[in-house]
């Protein structure tokens, strides 16, 4: 998915099992992100700095809301050991992660293998896509400064 594109209506099912939908955030400015696996260094990096800067993104109207294939059951451990203020979708079947755009090859120590492209898109009041930040654009510690300084 590209600037302008208006994200799908039904996003997942969250770490309780709730559906989210785009209309959800109707009216509301949203960061949504995509990243590859709970309780690793740089998702964990890059939650934390949502976390910890979430005052700042809600001050600016934005909610976060991440996005990655693990588990409801892995959510939940990651949200509540790291104390995450948002919810995050389990796309255990790829099919959100697909639809956007972020599933493709990646490669480790010359291993080639598919996986979530960490990327983030900004999605304003009416579910259009405003802003990409791309995998190598992305600095996982200081991903919400750097969201922070281009709204």
């Amino acid at each position: 998915m590209n600037i302008g594109d208006k994200i799908p209506e039904v996003l997942g099912l969250d770490e309780t099992g709730r559906e989210v939908k785009a209309s959800d955030f109707a009216g509301k400015k949203l960061v949504l992100y995509f990243y590859p696996k709970d309780n690793t260094s740089g998702c964990t990096a890059e939650a934390c700095s949502f976390r910890d800067n979430i005052g700042e993104l809600s001050a600016k109207g934005y909610e976060v809301l991440g996005v990655s294939i693990n588990t409801a059951d892995s959510h939940r451990k990651f949200i509540e050991k790291q104390q995450l203020p948002f919810h995050l979708i389990a796309d255990t079947d790829h099919r959100l992660t697909e639809e956007m755009g972020v599933w493709g090859e990646k490669s480790m120590c010359g291993r080639k293998y598919m996986g979530t492209l960490r990327t983030t898109f900004l999605i304003d009041e009416n579910g259009v896509i405003t802003d990409v930040f791309t995998p190598k654009q992305i600095k996982t510690k200081e991903h919400a400064t750097q969201i922070l300084s281009k709204i």
